[in-house]
C-alpha cells in the first residue's frame, strides 16, 4: 500500500484560532476535508497574542525547541506550540516569538496604527515555517499557502530551499484573497527578505512595492498553482493570474464544496 500523500497548510489565519477574513473558515474546512480523504495533514500559523492559549489548549513542543531564525543578521528564537484542531485528529503548529507576536493586536495597534515591524514579522514567519518543516523531517507533497503573510514562502521554496531534501517533491498552491491592508511593508523589506547569499533582489522583484497586492503577486509568480479565495480580489491580479501558462488555476466559487481543491491537490501530488 502506498504511503499517504502529505499536505501542509501555512496560513496567517485559521478558524477557530484567528478569523480575519472568510477564508479562515475555508482553511479549517480544507484541512479537515483533506484529512478525511486520506491525506496526512499538518497546519502552521503564527501564534498571535490574540489567540487564547488556554481556551485552544496550546502547549509548547519541547522536541522542536532550540531553533533560531536569522533575519537581517539578527538571530531570533522560535518557539513552537501545538494544538489539535477541534473535531479533527490533526495538528496545528503555532510559531511564536516573544518580541514579534506577543502583542494583543494582529497587524495594527489599538489606535489602528500599522506596526513598523510587520515586514520583520512576515520574514520571520515564512523562514520559521520552512525551518520548522525541516526540523519535523516531514516532506510535504503539497504546501498550500494562504494570506499575504505567507507570500514569501513559494519564492523561498523555489530559491533558497530548492535543494533541501524535505522539499524535493513539494508543490505549492497559493491562494490570492481579498486585500486587507493599505500600508506598505517598508523600503527595506526586500533587503531584509534576502535570507541567503544565493538570493538576489531581482529574484524578489514582484514583492518590491511591499503592498498587499505585491505580496500576492510575488507569491503567485512562484507558486505551482493559484486559487482565488474571495469574490473581491484585486482586479489587476485577477486579470494577471486567472490563466497563466504552465500553472494550474482555480477560480473563486462561493458554492464550492471544496472538492475542486481536493482535485487540484491530487493533480499536483500525482494521487
Amino acid at each position: 500500500m502506498s504511503a499517504k500523500k502529505r499536505i501542509l497548510f501555512i496560513a496567517n489565519e485559521m478558524s477557530p484560532y484567528l478569523e480575519l477574513t472568510e477564508f479562515s473558515e475555508t482553511v479549517n474546512k480544507l484541512a479537515i476535508k483533506a484529512n478525511d480523504n486520506g491525506y496526512e495533514v499538518r497546519c502552521i500559523m503564527p501564534r498571535f497574542g490574540s489567540i487564547n492559549e488556554r481556551r485552544h489548549r496550546l502547549h509548547e513542543v519541547v522536541r522542536l525547541s532550540g531553533i533560531n531564525v536569522s533575519v537581517d543578521n539578527d538571530d531570533m528564537p522560535l518557539q513552537i506550540k501545538v494544538a489539535s484542531l477541534p473535531s479533527a485528529r490533526l495538528q496545528v503548529y503555532f510559531l511564536d516569538n516573544e518580541d514579534l507576536f506577543k502583542r494583543k493586536t494582529v497587524f495594527h495597534d489599538e489606535h489602528d496604527k500599522w506596526f513598523d515591524d510587520n515586514a520583520l514579522r512576515t520574514i520571520f514567519f515564512c523562514k520559521g515555517a520552512l525551518e520548522t518543516v525541516k526540523k519535523f523531517g516531514w516532506p510535504p507533497d503539497i504546501i498550500h499557502c494562504s494570506g499575504w503573510m505567507t507570500g514569501l514562502i513559494p519564492a523561498y521554496l523555489k530559491t533558497v530551499y530548492k535543494k533541501e531534501p524535505v522539499f524535493a517533491h513539494s508543490k505549492t498552491v497559493f491562494t490570492i484573497g481579498q486585500n486587507t491592508f493599505k500600508e506598505k511593508l517598508g523600503s527595506d523589506f526586500i533587503k531584509k527578505a534576502l535570507i541567503h547569499t544565493s538570493l538576489k533582489e531581482k529574484d524578489l522583484e514582484g514583492f518590491k512595492e511591499g503592498t498587499n497586492t505585491a505580496m500576492f503577486r510575488g507569491a503567485a509568480q512562484f507558486a505551482d498553482a493559484i486559487t482565488f479565495g474571495a469574490e473581491k480580489v484585486e482586479k489587476k491580479l485577477l486579470e494577471e493570474f486567472s490563466k497563466v501558462r504552465g500553472k494550474k488555476t482555480l477560480p473563486f466559487n462561493e458554492e464550492s464544496d471544496l472538492t475542486d481543491y481536493l482535485q487540484l491537490y491530487g493533480d499536483l501530488a500525482g494521487k
